[in-house]
């Protein structure tokens, strides 16, 4: 017997179909500009596998960002420095398979977007090639704007990131909130014309992403920069609460899921040791 491809979760069988407030069956680029228009809010979340994603798309998040924080979340490493080109495809094209509604987004993970431009264009056009993703993600503002025009001429779409940056992170000497609003303000504006179709704004204070927002076209979306955006981003790890160890003020635990997990692990050692797992159901005659 030939066996069919898993499927996305259907969301009618929760009875409660996915939100679409756009009515596109595929968020695109242009959907997310039709969003900032009208006012609604996007919804962005980290994605790393076929079944999370699967879940998230049928729950109607708007953007699934395969982000390389996969390194840190996944990964167990400090930074999201380790991350490769190869390993950011091989989690992009389980997301892309999985998701049906949403845009998919893919970071390009370091060094890919500080190497040569034509270095850069043939990394994200693999990202599209070997996935289902739609997009990718770079981070940097004024510095970078060659390269997302260089990226939108070949067509691919380009989601700047700016404020936050975090594989400049030795640069940095940390991870620290990021407060020169002129600086940001033209890396952002940088973004825009060249090309980016929205821009992600991290760790920055919320009366300066105001001002950019304000200031651009294109949608905004924050992490750790206050609800002046136009969508939010989190690590859905951290959502969910599978993570340890010290979290961000910016981030909410809408679940525990790590709790859960370690609950069901320990009742399984129980019933094993005591015996009372497998039982007769569980038995094939």
């Amino acid at each position: 017997m030939t066996q069919q491809p898993p499927t996305s979760p259907d969301p009618s069988s929760t009875g409660k179909p996915a939100a679409d407030a756009t009515g596109d069956k595929r968020v695109t680029t242009r959907t997310l500009a039709r969003m900032r228009k009208s006012g609604t809010r996007i919804t962005m979340l980290t994605a790393y596998d076929f079944p999370t994603a699967a879940i998230l798309d049928a729950a109607g998040i708007d953007v699934l960002l395969v982000g390389d924080s996969l390194a840190m979340v996944v990964q167990g490493h400090d930074t999201t420095l380790p991350v490769t080109l190869d390993q950011m495809i091989y989690h992009a094209e389980m997301v892309g398979r999985a998701a049906r509604r949403a845009l998919v987004v893919v970071d390009l993970p370091f060094p890919e977007g500080q190497l040569s431009i034509e270095r850069t264009i043939e990394s994200a056009a693999r990202i599209l090639k070997e996935t289902r993703c739609q997009a990718v993600k770079l981070e940097g503002g004024a510095e970078q704007s060659q390269r997302i025009e260089a990226l939108t001429t070949a067509g691919i779409p380009v989601m700047a990131h700016v404020g936050l940056r975090p594989q400049n992170v030795h640069v940095e000497g940390g991870y620290i909130v990021q407060r020169d609003q002129e600086r940001l303000l033209r890396d952002a504006i940088s973004a825009e014309n060249a090309g980016a179709f929205a821009v992600v704004i991290e760790c920055v204070p919320s009366s300066v992403t105001e001002r950019i927002t304000q200031a651009l076209r294109i949608p905004t979306i924050g992490i750790g920069a206050g609800p002046a955006t136009d969508g939010q981003v989190l690590v859905i790890n951290d959502l969910v609460g599978m993570t340890s160890g010290y979290l961000p003020r910016f981030v909410t635990k809408m679940a525990d899921v790590q709790q859960v997990i370690t609950q069901a692990a320990i009742s399984y050692r129980d019933a094993v040791r005591a015996g009372t797992f497998p039982a007769e159901q569980h038995e094939f005659k």
